[in-house]
């Protein structure tokens, strides 16, 4: 099945067309012509979401449950043009896409049942106690109701599995929130025929046209006027630093502020501890570069940084062979790589080149180097990310150092530790001080790799991300879009449907 891109934006289910264009840019394949956003089509989205909260908001659980499963089903109708095009626009692999695309209809569905069983409505129950002195307690129940329509924006590395129905959008429509996406610029095929696929789901499960809607990219005000709508009540995001703390600063400084769940960005420091470097060094050095090279880097847990102390050599001389016999890879966008290259300049300044090969156009080759701790805790510029495959080897004269390293990072998506049984006590000195700044925590293993479940957290303090008590990813995901309201004394035929 091959699609051809209408490059209209879906409006309350209504394709709509807008006078001025813009060309998709694929790594391989013909250009595309997608319509630009508007801040007009911005307010007619966001008012039929409104709308549609009237009625979805309100839906049983089982009903939007069968919506998930109906948009997982279009999804996977299509999906063979969805890789098509994937492929096309960004230049990742088929097998990536079928992946990504298979992620994206799992936590379609993974939602649809977990709402199903009602725990994350976190219904509490306290009973009136009329005859308790000196005053009596009134009948009081406390459910998680949903906050209204939400903006999702599409994120540039994953086409599907965080952009147009991706984990932000699936969590705010399992919630019962209309959705309002503004699609990436990236990918914009991608994202036309998802939303096709959304909206096919909306027409057969007779879901209000409101309930969903996809302005596509190409204009900065677009994004501006979507976090500042008064009938937005929620922003989800995943992306840059900067780009994201932009939103984030334009939803504080609306005349009523709303939360920004922004996923922005981390260096996923790894720390390699005495006896497993000592045992196990030469195959740790592998698997970190295999971790720090999948996708062409371009992940956002992807692990940047390991620090080390001294007897680290098989480890190093593993990933310096492992990155040398890496090939190039293809970027997202040129935008990506050109950022990648600024990237590498800026370490380069600071740090000692193991490994560096000139990248050219689209195409990202990795680059490996090594800094001391000290050096690296004076040079805040290194501890900032770098989107693609560069890794920084930082060396530390002692375990106090390493924790002092740990005590001085940023808030990160995830911190690594491996470890032997020797390493025990060390161990037991880093933790404290890592599980202050990560939302995930592994041992022995290597970060990239998000599993879609209840236990995970995708999320961090800042800059990781800007609501250090939520994920985006997973089922808990789904309470950024709820909120807890108190009914005192209401007489049961005025509780929600869920008590």
């Amino acid at each position: 099945m091959s699609y051809t891109p209408h490059g209209k934006h879906l409006i309350a289910g209504e394709w709509v067309a807008t006078d001025e264009t813009f060309p998709s840019e694929p790594a391989h394949g013909a250009a595309h012509a997608f319509c630009i956003g508007t801040t007009d089509l911005v307010d007619r989205a966001c008012k039929a979401a409104e709308e549609a909260f009237g009625t979805y908001g309100t839906s049983t659980r089982e009903t939007r449950a069968a919506f998930l499963n109906a948009i997982a089903d279009e999804i996977e109708a299509c999906g063979d043009a969805i890789t098509e095009i994937g492929t096309q626009e960004t230049g990742l692999p088929a097998a990536r896409l079928q992946g990504e695309r298979g992620r994206t209809t799992g936590q379609l569905r993974l939602f649809a049942e977990h709402i199903l069983q009602g725990d994350y409505l976190d219904r509490r129950h306290d009973a009136a106690l009329p005859d308790r002195a000196p005053m009596p307690r009134p009948d009081l129940k406390m459910i998680q109701r949903p906050i209204g329509p939400v903006a999702v924006f599409g994120a540039s590395n994953f086409p599907l599995a965080f952009s147009t129905a991706g984990g932000d959008t699936a969590a705010a429509l399992a919630a019962g929130c209309p959705v309002v996406v503004k699609g990436h610029s990236a990918h914009p095929g991608t994202g036309e025929i998802v939303a096709e696929a959304i909206h096919a789901a909306i027409r057969t499960s007779g879901m209000p046209a409101g309930a969903f809607s996809l302005i596509q990219g190409g204009n900065r005000d677009v994004g501006t006027a979507l976090v500042q709508h008064p009938l937005i009540r929620a922003v989800g995001f995943t992306g840059s630093l900067a780009g994201g703390r932009a939103l984030f600063d334009l939803c504080a400084a609306r005349p009523e502020p709303i939360p920004f769940f922004g996923e922005l960005g981390s260096v996923n420091p790894m720390f390699l501890l005495p006896e497993a470097a000592s045992t196990r060094g030469a195959e740790i050095g592998t698997g970190w570069a295999g971790s720090l090279t999948m996708g062409a880097g371009q992940f956002c847990t992807n692990p940047g940084v390991a620090v080390v102390l001294p007897g680290a050599d098989a480890f190093i001389a593993a990933a310096e062979a492992a990155l040398t016999d890496a090939g190039a890879q293809t970027m997202l966008t040129d935008g990506i790589a050109d950022a990648y290259r600024l990237g590498v300049a800026r370490v380069a300044d600071g740090a000692t080149e193991l490994l560096g090969t000139a990248c050219e156009g689209r195409e990202a080759k990795p680059y490996l180097y090594k800094i001391s701790a000290k050096d690296w805790l004076a040079t805040h510029d290194l501890q900032e990310e770098v989107f693609g495959p560069l890794g920084i080897i930082v060396e530390a004269e002692s375990l106090d150092q390493m924790a002092g390293i740990a005590r001085a990072i940023q808030g990160q998506l995830t911190c690594t530790l491996h470890m032997d049984d020797g390493d025990i006590r060390a161990a037991h000195t880093l933790l404290p001080l890592i599980e202050r700044k990560a939302g995930r925590i592994l041992v022995n293993g290597f970060p990239t790799g998000v599993e879609v479940c209840d236990a995970m957290v995708h999320g961090g303090p800042y800059p990781a991300s800007t609501n250090f008590g939520a994920t985006s990813v997973g089922t808990l995901s789904i309470r950024r879009f709820l909120r807890p309201i108190c009914y005192q004394n209401l007489p049961d035929a005025l509780l929600p449907e869920a008590f």
